[in-house]
């Protein structure tokens, strides 16, 4: 430890990562955590990791004074690159080793209580607690890095392309933008509140109303919703504004961002322009509205041959979709049926139908209701195969029947391996409708906010068939995510009025709400629209892992709570008070 009053001076002159053979009889001072020890006697090993990895440092013990070390004690180490007798093929630093002929302790540490090597049996709960012995490990390293990478390239992107980056506040007022605000009390103000915002909304719109044209943003964003595994409830996404631009030219600036990013971190070169897919052919075809297409198991409809049977339940019902998985008639055991049938409830259904294809002819319960004539017309429309299996999804409503094998489709794919690693698929869903019914209510909602822009050709439909109306909206979909997604903007006054009408807004809640917004529209509103790419979740695709969390220095965990911090927690008696807050217990 040093001296007080006396600076410390470290030497390091190399990272442990980055020496190589070339390196060899070159004097060289490193420093780093240790993560490994070998005692061997006269020979002490220690693999000695800072953030570019590790590499084996041989000490003589008989040679020089060694202190104690034990892992994770951070050291400098200086020494002589030295080739090894035998090299360790999976380390990058495997054909040299440090032999030490000075070691000096920077910092002594306890027995951390979680692992810091690369595999881990630590559960997420304990990882995300003492997070900051997590992200030793090199893999977490790496992901963080990939991130701050991408963000390096999307700067150099936008700023090719003359966008200005200018930030938006992060107090502002709650909006109904389809999840709950994160609400900030005002202590000058009493019983008045700010919201964190759940996207640069309607500040981006105004900014075009002022006249920059090309905006952008790394925008910090809050929702208040119910956490999985790609969700946190405050992000990161990248936001695009432009005016004066069409829908192709704004997908075209989207695509050409992502293709640079996959380029500069991964070295992939997307193929441009990418697909553009209609919103019914992705959920109709794929079950979802961000389809993988790496793999088949198409949704195929076949009401037209099963109404005829003598089953009540497809002679009921106004839908009847089916997928057929390749060779998987074995293993549809009555186990594995319950497990499919598990997903079944969460779409409103009480369970799938199953049938194998084995010897020739179709078997499954069912069967007994189907003429010889309806076999083979499944047989037929299915393209079936000997030893193939067909799941088959019912319901009046068609969104459950798609959206139900969606998720059979999504889950059968992963337990199978139907994806190939390491492989890629982008594209664009266009043309979603303007309108869904809300699952809570029954009240009809925007699909993506209420500031999107109808299709010209449906806005006769607004009143009388709004479930009719589709809109120039987009989402750009990587590997079945949906990793970012934008939209047309309203402009028109007259439209953006008619839009609150059919929502049930009031002049009294528009005002409430959006007056600030509304009023802003009637000073010459140029015709604008833009996109938003979801940082945390680019950086999860392209790191290679399906969790969120991977890819934030500090998240929350499922509870929506920060292990590392326990927020949040209750505050003083004295802070509530200031701000004029009254806490109401749970009984």
């Amino acid at each position: 430890m040093a001296m007080e009053g006396v600076e410390e001076v470290f030497l390091r002159t190399d990272y442990c990562g980055n020496l190589r053979l070339k390196d060899e009889g070159r004097v060289v001072t490193v420093i780093g955590w240790v993560s490994k020890r070998r005692n061997l006697g006269s020979l002490l090993f220690i693999d000695l990791r800072d953030r570019e990895g590790y590499v084996q440092v041989c000490v003589k013990t008989d040679e020089i004074n060694v202190p104690e070390i034990r892992n994770e004690y951070i050291l400098e180490v200086t020494g002589v690159v030295t080739k090894k007798d035998v090299p360790n093929k999976n380390l990058a630093t495997g054909e040299i080793e440090v032999v030490a002929t000075n070691i000096k302790v920077i910092n002594t540490a306890n027995q951390p209580p979680i692992s810091t090597q690369e595999e881990t049996d630590a559960n997420e709960d304990i990882r995300l607690k003492y997070r900051y012995l997590d992200l030793r490990r090199l893999c977490m390293q790496k992901r963080l890095r990939i991130r701050a990478k991408i963000v390096r390239s999307i700067h150099e992107y936008l700023d090719s392309k003359d966008f200005i980056e200018i930030e938006t506040p992060y107090l502002s007022p709650s909006t109904p933008e389809g999840a709950r605000d994160y609400l900030v009390p005002s202590r000058v103000h009493k019983g008045c509140f700010y919201a964190l915002p759940q996207s640069p909304q309607l500040f981006k719109q105004m900014l075009m109303v002022s006249g920059f044209e090309r905006y952008y943003q790394i925008a910090r964003c809050f929702r208040d919703e119910d956490l999985r595994a790609d969700r946190q409830p405050d992000f990161t996404q990248v936001d695009v504004e432009t005016s004066f631009l069409n829908q192709d030219q704004i997908l075209t600036l989207g695509e050409e961002l992502c293709a640079k990013v996959f380029k500069d971190v991964l070295n992939i070169d997307v193929k441009l322009p990418l697909r553009r897919m209609d919103y019914l052919e992705a959920v109709n075809k794929y079950g979802s509205d961000k389809p993988d297409t790496r793999y088949t198991l198409y949704l195929t409809d076949v009401k037209d041959i099963l109404k005829d049977s003598d089953f009540k339940v497809y002679q009921d019902n106004k839908y009847i979709k089916a997928i057929k998985v390749d060779g998987f008639a074995k293993e549809l055991s009555r186990k594995k049926q319950d497990q499919i049938n598990l997903t079944a409830p969460k779409f409103n259904m009480k369970q799938f139908g199953f049938l194998k294809y084995e010897n020739g002819a179709l078997e499954g319960s069912v069967t007994k209701f189907l003429s010889e004539e309806i076999k083979s017309k499944l047989v037929e429309r299915l393209e079936l195969k000997e030893n193939d299996a067909v799941i088959i999804a019912t319901s009046n409503i068609l969104r459950d029947v798609n959206f139900g094998l969606g998720a059979v489709r999504v889950n059968l794919a992963k337990e199978l391996g139907l994806v190939k690693p390491n492989t890629y698929d982008l594209l664009w869903v266009v043309h979603f409708p303007l309108f869904e019914k809300s699952e809570e209510t029954g009240e009809i909602t925007p699909c993506h906010h209420p500031f999107t822009r109808p299709c010209d050709e449906d806005l006769d439909k607004l009143f009388t068939e709004p479930y009719n109306v589709y809109s120039y909206a987009y989402d750009i979909v990587i590997n079945g995510y949906e990793a970012g997604g934008g939209s047309l903007r309203i402009y028109d006054q007259d439209v953006q009025e008619k839009i609150f009408k059919v929502l049930g807004f009031t002049q009294e809640d528009i005002q409430n709400k959006f007056g600030f917004f509304v009023e802003s529209l009637k000073y010459g509103t140029p015709p604008h629209g833009g996109f938003a790419l979801g940082l945390d979740r680019l950086s999860m695709i392209l790191s290679g892992t399906d969790n969120i969390r991977d890819v934030i220095a500090f998240p929350k965990n499922l509870a929506a709570t920060d292990p590392v911090t326990n927020a949040p927690y209750e505050v003083d008696p004295e802070q509530l008070d200031n701000l004029g807050i009254c806490i109401k217990k749970e009984d």
